[in-house]
C-alpha cells in the first residue's frame, strides 16, 4: 500500500491533470525516435545496395525516403516542444500557486517550522529544479531510453556478430550511471541548503540595510556573504565534481567500443564477410546508443536534483495548514455571534475574556511564555496591558485571533471560545495594529483598503482624522494617491504606524488590538489617537499593548503582566496604590516627586 504523502502521492494530482499532453508529447517523441533508428539502416541500404553496385535509381529512391523519415521526425519533434512547454511551465505556475497557497494557510506555529529564506528558495529555484526535469522528461529524457533500446535491437537485427561489442560496453556504461545517482542525490541536497544559506544573508541584508549602514558594518555583512556563498561554491563544486567524471567515461567506454567495431568490422570487409554499409549502420547505432547512454546519465543528474527539490517542495506541502479552510470544533454550536450584524449601532458590544490562559511558544522545551492570566476586557472599553519588554504583552494579544493558541485555558470572544469560531470570521471581527508596522507598494488609499475592500474616500478619510494621520496625508502632493514603496520607505516611523492604525479603523471591528504601535508617535498625538478611539468605542472593545504609564492611565481598566504572569489588575490610581511593578513603571517614566503627588 502507498504511503499517504509520500512523493509518488503528493506527484498523483499533478499527473493526472497533465496525463494526455504528457502522452501526446510522448507520442511524438517516439515518432521522432523511431524516425531517428531507421536512418542508419536506410543509409546502410543506400551504401550497400545503390552507391556499391553505382544504381542511382536505389540511391534516390532511399535518399527520398530518407527525407520523408527526417521530416516525419522533425514534425514529431516540433509537436513533443510545444506540448513540452506549454505542460511544464503550466505545471510550475500551478506547483508554485500550491506551495504559496499552502504557505498562507500555515499558522505562526507552522510557520516557525520553516526558515523564511528557505520558503523563498522552495517556492522559486526549487520549483523551477523540478519544472525543468518536467520539460526535460517530455522534451529529451524519454527519447533516451527508446534510442538506447531501440538502437541495441536494430544492432543486433543488422549484425549479430558485432553485438558482442555491446555485450560488454553498455552493462559498463550502465554501471556508471547507476554509482552516479547514488553519489549525487546528497551532493545536490547540499547544494540547496547552501542556496537557502544565500538568500537567508541577502534578505537580512536588505531587510536590515539602514541599520547596516547606521553602524557601519558593510564589511562584515559582505564577509558572512561570502562566506555563505563559498559554502554555496564549495557545495555546488562537490556534487559537479563527481558529476563531471561519468559523462567522459561513458563516452570513452562507447569510442572504445566503436574502435572495437571498426577493427572487428575491418578484419570481416577484408575477407568478404561483412559489406561497409552494415558498419556504417553498426557504428551510428553505437553512436546512437553513445547519445542515449549520455543523456540518461545528464537524466539522473537532473533527477537527484530534481529529487532533491521535489523533498524539499513536498516538506512544504505535506505539511497540513491548520489556518486552511478552518471550521467549528465538532459538534460546537456556531456561534450566534458570528450571524449578528458586525459594529452594528447600538450593539451591546464585543468582551474578550482570557481565563486561566498559559503558553509556551514551540520548541520552547515546556518554557511559558504566559501563565495562568485571566482577564476580562467589557466591551466598549480600553484595557490596557503593561508590562516590561518580554513581559508577555504581545503575545497575549497574537492568541486572541489565533496567531497561536494557548497551551491551557481558554480565550472568548463575545461570550464563545475563539477555537469554537469559523477562523476567517473570528479575523474579519478583530482589527491588529502589530508592532512592526507592515505596508505595501501602492498607494495610501490602496494600504488602507486592507482593511476593507469597499471602503469610500469619505470612510478612508475619516479614519485617517482619528488616526491624525489626514494632516499629513493631505499635504501630499497626490493625497491618498501617493504612491508608496515598500514597507512606506518614504514615511517616518510615527507616519506609517498612523496608517496603520487607520487603516484598522477602516476596517469596522468588533475588536481593536494595538500592539504598543504609537512607540513612534509623541505622546501629544498618542493621547490625540486614544481620544479619538475612546470616542469611538460605542463600537468596538479595544485591547492597548503599551509601556507607556500615560496611555495605560486614559484606559478603563489595566492589567500588569511581569515574566508572563499578571501581577495586578485595576484601574490607574488603585494600581499605584496596590501594585508595586505598576509604581515602579511609574517611578521610572514619571520621576518618584509625580507619583507621590
Amino acid at each position: 500500500m502507498k504511503r499517504r504523502n509520500s512523493p509518488a502521492s503528493l506527484a498523483a494530482p499533478y499527473f493526472r491533470t497533465y496525463l494526455w499532453p504528457f502522452l501526446a508529447a510522448l507520442a511524438c517523441l517516439s515518432v521522432e525516435s523511431v524516425c531517428d533508428l531507421l536512418q542508419p539502416t536506410i543509409m546502410a541500404r543506400i551504401v550497400d545496395s545503390g552507391v556499391a553496385s553505382r544504381d542511382l535509381g536505389v540511391v534516390l529512391h532511399f535518399g527520398l525516403l530518407m527525407l520523408a523519415v527526417a521530416g516525419t521526425g522533425a514534425l514529431g519533434a516540433a509537436g513533443r516542444n510545444i506540448i513540452a512547454s506549454i505542460v511544464s511551465f503550466k505545471f510550475g505556475a500551478r506547483l508554485r500557486a500550491d506551495l504559496f497557497e499552502r504557505v498562507t494557510s500555515y499558522s505562526f506555529k507552522e510557520l516557525d517550522t520553516f526558515d523564511t529564506a528557505s520558503l523563498i528558495t522552495r517556492q522559486t529555484n526549487d520549483v523551477t529544479q523540478v519544472q525543468t526535469f518536467v520539460n526535460g522528461v517530455m522534451r529529451f529524457f524519454a527519447k533516451a531510453p527508446i534510442l538506447a533500446i531501440g538502437g541495441l535491437t536494430m544492432a543486433i537485427i543488422l549484425e549479430p556478430k558485432l553485438s558482442i561489442v555491446l555485450v560488454v560496453a553498455v552493462p559498463i556504461a550502465a554501471g556508471l550511471i547507476i554509482i552516479n545517482l547514488a553519489t549525487g542525490f546528497p551532493r545536490f541536497r547540499r547544494v540547496q541548503e547552501g542556496l537557502d544559506g544565500v538568500n537567508s544573508v541577502t534578505r537580512e541584508y536588505l531587510g536590515g540595510i539602514r541599520v547596516v549602514k547606521a553602524f557601519g558594518q558593510e564589511d562584515r555583512e559582505v564577509k558572512r556573504f561570502a562566506g555563505a556563498n563559498a559554502e554555496l561554491t564549495g557545495a555546488s563544486t562537490f556534487a559537479l565534481r563527481a558529476m563531471a567524471l561519468f559523462g567522459p567515461a561513458i563516452t570513452l567506454t562507447i569510442n572504445v567500443g566503436i574502435v572495437a567495431v571498426l577493427w572487428i568490422g575491418g578484419i570481416r570487409v577484408a575477407a568478404s564477410n561483412l559489406q561497409v554499409g552494415k558498419i556504417i549502420a553498426f557504428i551510428n547505432y553505437m553512436t546512437q546508443i553513445l547519445f542515449s547512454l549520455n543523456m540518461i546519465s545528464m537524466i539522473f543528474t537532473s533527477f537527484v536534483r530534481a529529487r532533491a527539490s521535489w523533498e524539499r517542495v513536498g516538506a512544504v506541502l505535506r505539511k497540513p495548514g491548520s489556518e486552511s479552510h478552518l471550521a467549528p470544533l465538532p459538534g460546537a454550536p456556531h456561534p450566534a455571534a458570528a450571524a449578528a450584524p458586525r459594529n452594528g449601532a447600538g450593539a451591546a458590544g464585543t468582551s474578550v475574556s482570557f481565563k486561566g490562559v498559559s503558553f509556551s511558544y514551540p520548541g520552547a522545551l515546556g518554557r511559558l511564555v504566559l501563565e495562568d492570566v485571566s482577564l476580562e476586557c467589557e466591551p466598549r472599553t480600553i484595557t490596557a496591558i503593561i508590562g516590561s519588554t518580554g513581559s508577555g504583552k504581545s503575545t497575549l494579544a497574537a492568541l486572541v485571533p489565533r496567531f497561536y493558541d494557548p497551551s491551557s485555558g481558554s480565550i472568548s470572544v463575545g461570550g464563545v471560545n475563539v477555537r469554537e469560531i469559523d477562523l476567517p470570521d473570528l479575523r474579519q471581527r478583530i482589527a491588529l495594529v502589530p508592532q512592526k508596522t507592515v505596508l505595501f507598494t501602492g498607494t495610501i488609499a490602496e494600504n488602507l483598503r486592507w482593511g476593507r475592500a469597499d471602503a469610500t474616500d469619505a470612510d478612508l478619510q475619516e479614519a485617517c482624522r482619528r488616526a491624525q494621520a489626514d494632516a499629513f496625508v493631505s499635504r501630499f502632493p497626490e493625497g491618498y494617491g501617493t504612491m508608496l514603496g515598500q514597507g512606506g520607505l518614504s514615511l517616518s516611523g510615527g507616519q506609517k504606524q498612523r496608517l496603520a492604525i487607520a487603516r484598522a479603523l477602516v476596517r469596522l471591528p468588533e475588536v481593536l488590538i494595538l500592539d504598543d504601535c504609537t512607540s513612534s508617535v509623541d505622546s501629544i498625538t498618542e493621547a490625540e489617537i486614544l481620544k479619538e478611539i475612546r470616542n469611538t468605542t460605542t463600537g468596538f472593545t479595544c485591547i492597548l499593548i503599551t509601556q507607556r504609564i500615560s496611555a495605560a492611565a486614559a484606559a478603563d481598566w489595566v492589567l500588569v503582566l511581569d515574566d508572563g504572569r499578571a501581577v495586578g489588575s485595576g484601574r490607574h490610581h488603585d494600581l499605584l496604590r496596590d501594585c508595586e511593578v505598576y509604581r515602579d513603571i511609574c517611578v521610572a517614566q514619571l520621576g518618584k516627586e509625580a507619583v507621590d503627588v
